[in-house]
């Protein structure tokens, strides 16, 4: 256990990601199998069941503490992170133990939601006795539920990787599934022989850097007749493999998500072997692609009912083939790479599922560019542009492939509510609610964003904050409405979530609107006009 609180220490403590990879690498070097088993399956997300209700911790630490209920819920409001607050609360430990972290969880987490009312307490005042701060925060978002620290699965995955010698994908693949931690589910992991994950294993992605709109790109790319333009797709980027009899499903993330997406696992009995498609996952309804909001209904879900399935509906639609017949394409044109995957989308033959993802023609860059313009109609956020004489290289190399995206949405919205950030951000109010009027002349929350300010700026409006609160709701505090602030974002849909109607995709702050009073900022029947369609579409 302390070795695992040191870790996620040192994770909380830095951003770098090169960095956050070194203590992973040190701590998997180091650490008993049997906790390191422990210590994969928290940092990639999976947890057990919350072991005690939040409202009982609370409550046993303010006892054990000395301080009323009340009081503990200041602190909490003060810190952002209710098991940090009480890790800091609670009297220091008389004695510390070095008991490890699977003996812990097995001995003691996993067995708490099955005790009396009373065990529970007495079991959890007597490891809160033997642990110091940064492990009783720790201890406390294990059995709370609400373990994480800023690492990806992915991150992860490269530790792992690094730790064993292997190929990130072998991890990958192998983390895969339902597993139980364990000492020899760990060894495993970590074999050097990743014979197991040759099969399913995909191709690094392929990706794109952004062109400069300051510069006078796309001229500079030369004759458009030398690229292919086709539509920057809002989805999930994937690859879609068949080897071996099997089908798996894998996104730009290295996550296998074949049983997530049944329809697509369905497709691979009709594909060849030894094929690999790289494609992105849209929802597809009635013949037409459809927002993203409604994929993130997908999002996440390990099991999809019918119904859902019926109402949101996916098909992959495919650009590049880098296998096919076990022959690896990635060294060929992409001219001949196109031709190839339009003849086995061809052969497939399942509309709906598996659909060419459409180039886009254009005789000039002035031509493309007013298809670019186009973009938010068809649900795209632009254009992708890929030299037709270029390999499939790795990750992101500049000069051929590029993607032209649209200028994001912009609105001036009025600062309405604020809350505390979380983390580093603790003590500062950097959660921000913004609204715009209606017709009644009211303002309607619109948007909520805590991006885009600088340090600076940010001590000033929580400044400000502090010094115009009017209402208190939890953790929320309303505040008179005088900041105008300038919001991005890269897409909007109708919403029956929101009281203005509508929901905004990547909201962020792109400046402080000094110059503009309340008055000036949007009205929602404007932003109602921008939904596709329009406002009464």
């Amino acid at each position: 256990m302390n070795a695992f609180a040191d870790l996620f220490a040192a994770l909380d403590e830095t951003t770098g990601t090169n960095a956050k990879v070194e203590a992973l690498v040190r701590y998997f070097a180091e650490a008993d199998p049997a906790d390191a088993s422990w210590a994969v399956y928290f940092l990639v997300g999976r947890k057990p069941r919350q072991a005690v209700p939040s409202k009982k911790l609370r409550e046993w630490a303010a006892a054990e503490a000395g301080i009323p209920d009340w009081l503990l819920g200041e602190c909490y409001d003060a810190v952002g992170d209710s098991a940090e607050a009480i890790a800091l609360l609670l009297p220091e430990a008389e004695r510390s133990s070095d008991r490890p972290l699977a003996e812990w969880v097995e001995g003691l987490l996993l067995t708490l939601r099955d005790r009396d009312e009373e065990d529970q307490r007495r079991l959890l005042l007597d490891a809160w006795a033997e642990m110091d701060r940064t492990q009783r925060f720790v201890w406390n978002k294990l059995i709370s539920g609400q373990f994480r620290v800023g690492v990806s699965a992915q991150l992860v995955t490269r530790a792992l990787a690094k730790a064993g010698g292997l190929e990130p994908g072998a991890v990958a693949h192998r983390l895969m599934g339902n597993w139980t931690p364990s000492a020899d589910f760990y060894r495993a992991l970590i074999h050097p022989d990743s014979a197991d994950a040759d099969l399913s294993r995909p191709y690094p992605f392929c990706l794109a850097h952004p062109i400069d709109e300051a510069g006078d790109m796309p001229q500079a790319l030369g004759d458009p007749v030398g690229w292919q333009a086709e539509w920057k797709w809002d989805g999930i980027r994937c690859q879609l493999i068949r080897r071996g009899g099997e089908t798996f499903l894998w996104t730009r993330g290295e996550e296998l998500v074949t049983e997530r997406y049944p329809e697509l696992a369905g497709l691979g009995p009709m594909l060849p072997e030894g094929t690999a498609i790289d494609g992105e996952i849209l929802v597809y309804r009635d013949d037409e692609v459809r927002p993203f909001a409604q994929l993130q209904r997908r999002i996440g879900r390990k099991t999809v009912g019918k119904k859902l399935l019926a109402e949101v509906p996916v098909a992959l639609f495919a650009f590049d083939l880098l296998e096919d017949g076990g022959e690896d394409l990635r060294s060929r044109p992409l001219r001949d790479r196109r031709a190839r995957l339009a003849d086995l989308v061809a052969a497939t033959n399942v509309p709906g599922r598996l659909i060419l993802s459409p180039t886009v023609q254009g005789a000039s860059w002035a031509d493309l560019a007013e298809h670019r313009a186009s973009s938010r109609d068809n649900l795209a956020e632009g254009l992708m542009l890929k030299r037709l004489d270029s390999i499939y290289q790795v990750g992101r190399v500049r000069g051929d492939w590029w993607k032209w995206k649209i200028a994001p949405i912009t609105v001036d919205a009025v600062l309405t509510a604020a809350q505390r950030g979380s983390g580093k951000r603790a003590s500062l109010y950097t959660d921000y609610t913004f609204s715009v009027w209606d017709e009644s002349g009211n303002l309607v929350p619109f948007a909520k964003a805590y991006s885009g300010l600088t340090d600076e700026e940010i001590r000033r409006v929580d400044a400000w904050i502090r010094r115009h609160m009017v209402e208190k709701f939890g953790p929320v505090r309303t505040v008179t409405p005088e900041l105008v602030f300038e919001l991005a974002f890269e897409g909007i849909q109708r919403s029956t979530r929101h009281k203005s109607g509508v929901a905004v995709r990547f909201p962020r702050i792109l400046r402080w609107r000094s110059d503009k009073t309340p008055e000036e900022a949007d009205r929602l029947e404007a932003i109602r006009a921008m939904l596709p369609g329009g406002a009464g579409g």
